[in-house]
């Protein structure tokens, strides 16, 4: 949860996501957890993108945060579709910019993407 940046308070949106040590894990963290519905003025939003045209959603998603917040995009690893490459395209073509990867379960990866300083 550290890596992740969920911190108690923390008002988070969970999109496609079904991991239940995951769910378990941000709620023991003491988040306010919106499950399955977009949210306004989230902290962080994990979204799960497995095929390129979920990545369509990601400027949308920029909408939902707060402008230090971050949208998580969680994606099946080994998945050429859906490589870390395509997902960072995608959300530079959204407006949005890279800052962090991490593994986010032995299947999955995340990477982390927030607006730019410069339209904060």
């Amino acid at each position: 949860m550290d890596k992740l940046g969920v911190k108690p308070g923390a008002r988070v949106a969970v999109l496609g996501l079904k991991d239940e040590a995951f769910l378990r894990q941000i709620a023991e963290r003491g988040a306010d957890v919106t499950l399955g519905r977009r949210r306004k003025s989230a902290d962080l939003v994990f979204y799960l993108a497995e095929r390129p045209a979920d990545l369509a959603k990601l400027s949308a998603l920029e909408g939902d945060i707060v402008r230090n917040g971050a949208v998580w995009v969680v994606s099946p690893r080994g998945r050429p579709e859906v490589a870390d490459v395509v997902i960072i395209a995608a959300g530079i073509a959204a407006g949005l910019v890279d800052n962090k990867v991490v593994r986010f379960s032995d299947t999955h990866t995340a990477l982390r993407f927030v607006v730019p300083l410069a339209r904060r």
